[in-house]
């Protein structure tokens, strides 16, 4: 009786999640149509400027005070976590720092992500560098100003006690692992496999013996971190992968006789669902999972580091494009826009993996009304496959209407991909301005002319030129 009564009330609390992710999503969605009607009376989007990203800060604040309340509702009381978002998802200097005044820290894999951290106003204390390729001078840097590391492989581990004896660092330093638990349904951004280049290999034969020793000998060694998820890595595939590593500090600590290892950092990797509207699965929905598989790791004896992207900001950011010209081939509708492999390579080269929900709107920002077509939305570079959704069944899109990338907010319009030499769109942030309209802040500047042609070289335009001529010729 108390089983069936405990289901009950799971059940229960599952359907209220439900219902307010519903909710969620209909306000977002709300929000995101408000922004496309005020991006073309602001100017923003038009024929000059026939590509923008829209950010909803709104929902940005939402997602990082769900990710804090997942997990402050199973870790015990005083447990220090820090919620370390990775910078890769959205390099941009002001979304970093509107996550850290949202309680969320960093988490960098290059010299030039953790410079965007600094400029954002990130402390060392609540950055984290991961890298499987970190320079001398890289983990130089991150040992001066107390950055966390997270060492990759013993080679690593070999340079860093040089550098360790010849600092006094206050950098939480130690080891990633692989647990090896197996791949999602992508395998080129899946992080657990028997092969990955990520880690220490666990399965791998002496590594675990390995590892004691490392620790045992290093007495500075307090982390243990491991990155299981991806998107379509499943949440049971990513909860066994943490449950490895917890197993894994619980050994070496008690081999070793004293708690060493003190923290525990899981990575990210929630996938998203870019089939619908609806956020699924949550941080919530993972974080109890976890608390069911893994309890020992909320108990209090370890603290935690978490290092989620996507699932912060992927809902939160809309690509909007201006259709150029409408046409046919072969009896299929084309809708030729300005958005295309420069603002979402990952989508026009592997389509399927990482397709993109597609929104018509009106000339005036108006989401569009009529029959269902089925059309190409393509874009405009200079290839055949560049292709933003194949047909895709929308209202007729004539020119000047628009098309909306949906759940682009990370690894989307923010990693541009320079083909055609295709300039980088604006940014711009929004939020309700409490009068039933939109306010905007610019996030980074369209990119013009004038700077493709300096990074392509424009000031050394004489260099190749005025060297000596060959010997040979």
């Amino acid at each position: 009786m108390e089983r069936d009564t405990h289901t009950g009330a799971r059940t229960g609390a599952q359907a209220v999640t439900r219902a307010g992710s519903d909710a969620g999503a209909r306000e977002r969605a709300a929000r995101r149509d408000r922004a496309v009607r005020g991006a073309v009376e602001a100017g923003l989007l038009g024929p000059g400027s026939p590509v923008v990203g829209l950010l909803d800060v709104t929902g940005i604040r939402e997602a990082a005070a769900g990710l804090r309340a997942a997990f402050e509702a199973v870790v015990a009381p005083g447990t220090p976590v820090l919620h370390a978002f990775a910078v890769k998802a959205t390099p941009l200097v002001p979304v970093l720092r509107l996550l850290h005044e949202e309680g969320i820290g960093a988490e960098v894999a290059s010299p030039g992500e953790l410079a965007l951290a600094r400029a954002a106003g990130v402390p060392a204390d609540r950055t984290v560098l991961d890298s499987p390729a970190k320079t001398p001078a890289e983990l130089r840097e991150a040992l001066a100003v107390g950055v966390a590391v997270n060492v990759d492989n013993p080679q690593e581990l070999d340079r860093l006690d040089g550098l360790v004896r010849a600092s006094a660092t206050r950098s939480p330093l130690g080891i990633r692992v692989n647990p090896q638990v197996g791949a999602g349904t992508i395998g080129a951004t899946s992080t657990a496999t028997r092969t990955s280049k990520f880690g220490v290999a666990l399965r791998d034969e002496g590594a675990r013996e390995w590892l004691v020793r490392a620790y045992a000998d290093r007495p500075w060694l307090t982390r243990l971190h491991a990155h299981t998820g991806s998107q379509g890595v499943p949440l049971p595939l990513m909860a066994r992968g943490v449950a490895e590593t917890y197993a894994l500090a619980e050994e070496i600590n008690a081999r070793i006789g004293r708690p060493q290892i003190d923290t525990l950092d899981i990575g990210g990797g929630l996938p998203v669902d870019f089939a619908a509207e609806r956020t699924a699965p949550t941080h919530t929905a993972y974080a109890r999972l976890l608390a069911r598989e893994v309890p020992g790791l909320f108990d209090g004896r370890y603290g935690l580091v978490t290092e989620f992207g996507r699932s912060l900001l992927a809902e939160q950011g809309t690509l909007v494009a201006r259709v150029e010209y409408a046409k046919s081939a072969g009896g299929r509708r084309i809708a030729v826009t300005h958005a295309g492999v420069q603002v979402a390579a990952r989508t026009v080269y592997v389509p399927d993996a990482w397709p993109v929900r597609i929104a018509a709107y009106d000339a005036e920002g108006r989401p569009k009304r009529g029959p269902g077509v089925v059309q190409d939305v393509a874009g405009p570079a200079c290839f055949s496959g560049d292709l933003l959704a194949e047909g895709r069944t929308l209202p007729a899109l004539e020119p000047g209407d628009l098309v909306a990338g949906l759940d682009t907010g990370a690894y989307g319009f923010v990693q541009h991909y320079a083909y055609n030499s295709l300039a980088r769109p604006g940014v711009y942030g929004f939020v309700p301005d409490g009068e039933g309209g939109v306010a905007f802040a610019t996030v980074r500047e369209p990119q013009t002319p004038a700077e493709i042609v300096a990074e392509s070289g424009g000031a050394h335009a004489s260099a190749l030129t005025t060297l000596p001529a060959s010997a040979s010729r």
